[in-house]
């Protein structure tokens, strides 16, 4: 029921202003009441769905270092129960506790929003967006008017991993440049740190043959293509002729975007293994020997480990039209895109991996900026 209201809300520009103008005005009387408390932190990740990317990669670094101890700290989730979490408080997203908690919490942190699309936070907030990802397509005030946007506040700092980010964001989110922090994702550290032994343990785990090689696929959510229920997914891949024609040598990982809510035609087998609702997305990647994607930033986390990526860009045309680019990815991305299946097949049976990791690591200087340490750039942030 959740999600079918929220996929009105975006569905209806007039229903969601009546939504956000009664709620918001609602929430900006609370504040009146209710007193900023330094020693209070809210966190979520993906609006709640998930116990995972940099804001769990900095809650769990401020749980080592003493100078956290003081804090009150919230994790708001949409199924609370669904995670078991040490040194916080969990708390259910879209409750009344839960706009108390954010109208009471000196610092918020998130990787997309806190508000609901409410616009409520209080001048003495400090707003810690680390966002989920580098900038590829369009976002904020850059997104077609036929992209829904949510109204947010101005966080006070951005996390950002190259100098398109900076760019990008201080303009299409209206946030001075200052303000925009070129120090990584906090949830790419690990992967500068990949061991041979914990591949294998992953693999074991998961029940992954460790004798192939492992491709995963991370294809993006197409907003336009979406029911009441989510956006749908239905990649034009035909399964009986990937299997043909890797299985001998690979088995394929298929990981869905989290805003993704039915993907069509993918089915769990010995080759192919469906892994969207898997928590881990960097434990993916490290046993990962290939990458396909299409338009997702996560081409640029991939790069630290300096493996082979292509980008299966099937709806090139209509993706650009509909959606829109802030780089040039045909030039950029390491090997541009590939438009046609077989062509992407052969690619893949014919992989030079010393010459294609040369050009993932060209693309990875250009556009990661991290050294391992992102998380700890917090201690600057909370006083």
């Amino acid at each position: 029921m959740k999600n079918k209201l929220k996929n009105l809300l975006k569905q209806h520009i007039y229903i969601y202003k009546i939504y956000s103008l009664v709620l918001g005005l609602i929430l900006k009387i609370f504040r009146l009441f209710i007193k900023v408390q330094d020693d209070v932190i809210l966190i979520n990740s993906f609006g709640g769905k998930k116990y995972d990317d940099s804001p769990r990669v900095i809650f769990e670094y401020m749980k080592t270092q003493e100078k956290y101890e003081k804090y009150k700290i919230y994790w708001a989730f949409e199924n609370p129960e669904r995670f078991d979490i040490e040194g916080a408080t969990k708390i259910k997203i879209d409750t009344l506790q839960y706009f108390i908690i954010a109208l009471k919490a000196k610092y918020w942190i998130t990787n997309s929003a806190i508000e609901r699309g409410l616009k409520f936070k209080n001048k003495k907030t400090f707003y810690i967006n680390t966002w989920h990802g580098s900038v590829i397509k369009t976002e904020g005030t850059d997104a077609p008017k036929t992209a829904f946007k949510f109204k947010s506040s101005k966080c006070n700092v951005m996390y950002a991993q190259n100098e398109t980010d900076v760019e990008v964001h201080s303009r299409t989110f209206e946030i001075p440049k200052e303000n925009v922090v070129l120090v990584g994702l906090p949830r790419n550290d690990e992967l500068f740190f990949v061991k041979q032994d914990e591949i294998k343990k992953i693999k074991e785990k998961l029940k992954i043959p460790v004798d192939k090689k492992v491709i995963i696929y991370a294809p993006t959510f197409r907003e336009y293509s979406r029911d009441m229920n989510g956006c749908i997914l239905a990649p034009p891949i035909n399964i009986k002729k990937w299997k043909e024609k890797l299985a001998d040598k690979y088995i394929l990982l298929f990981r869905a975007h989290y805003e993704v809510s039915n993907v069509l035609g993918i089915k769990n087998d010995e080759f192919i293994y469906n892994v969207s609702d898997y928590d881990n997305l960097n434990e993916l990647m490290k046993i990962s020997d290939i990458m396909i994607s299409d338009y997702s930033s996560i081409m640029f986390d991939y790069s630290i480990l300096k493996r082979p990526i292509y980008s299966y860009a099937y709806d090139f045309e209509e993706y650009s039209n509909r959606r829109g680019f802030c780089i040039d990815i045909e030039k950029e991305l390491p090997n541009g895109i590939c438009r046609e299946e077989d062509k992407l097949l052969d690619e893949l049976i014919n992989c030079d991996f010393e010459l294609q990791s040369k050009k993932t690591e060209k693309f990875f200087k250009k556009y990661v900026v991290n050294d391992g340490n992102a998380r700890k750039y917090i201690d600057k942030l909370i006083k």
